[in-house]
This record gives C-alpha cells, structure tokens and sequence, in this order.
C-alpha cells in the first residue's frame, strides 16, 4: 500500500464539504454550478475544495466552454477500496477476496 497517496486522499476526504461532494459526483459527472446549489458557500470555496479533491487524485476535471465539469475517477474508488482493505483486514488470516466485498 502507498502509505503517503492514502494519506493524502484521507486528508481531502476529512472534509465534510468534500465528502458531501464525493457522495453528490458517486452519481455521475457534474457542472460546478450544479455542485454549488447544493452548498451555502461562494464558488471560490468550491473551487478550493474541488482543486484539493483533485489533487488528491479523487476527481477529475474536464472544461467545456466556460463550465467546468466533475466526475470521481475510476481509478480513486478501486484503488481507495483496495488500501482500505489492505489497511483494516489481517493479511495472515485473510478469509475473503476483493471480489467478495460489494458495494450498493
């Protein structure tokens, strides 16, 4: 496990503003304008959170026109829910495998 990429993605999602994000982008990509309607904060705050989310590597950004559009990157939730797993189960009496842990 890369201990300091966990660290980091842990550290952006500590926030309950960008958690509230993730959970609102875990539904698909959205324009920042449809994020913020969701928040009582200015957009410069918004654009604070989300340039720590993607720097973190949990989001990715896309630009078209003068809107910016965010999604969750695929590679963040497999790779979060991997070193969440090496992370709190005992490898020597490891009685399940990746494919056995589902998420709804």
């Amino acid at each position: 496990m890369n201990y300091e990429k966990t660290s980091l993605v842990l550290k952006a999602m500590a926030d309950p503003s960008r958690m509230k994000i993730i959970h609102l982008l875990s539904s698909g990509s959205l324009c920042a304008c449809d994020v913020l309607k969701h928040f009582d904060f200015t957009q410069p705050t918004l654009s604070h959170h989300m340039k720590s989310l993607e720097k973190a590597g949990i989001v990715s950004v896309t630009k078209q026109s003068q809107w910016h559009y965010y999604a969750l990157k695929e590679t963040f939730i497999r790779d979060f829910m991997d070193s969440m797993v090496q992370l709190l189960s005992d490898q020597k009496n490891q009685s399940y495998t990746k494919k056995e842990i589902v998420i709804t």
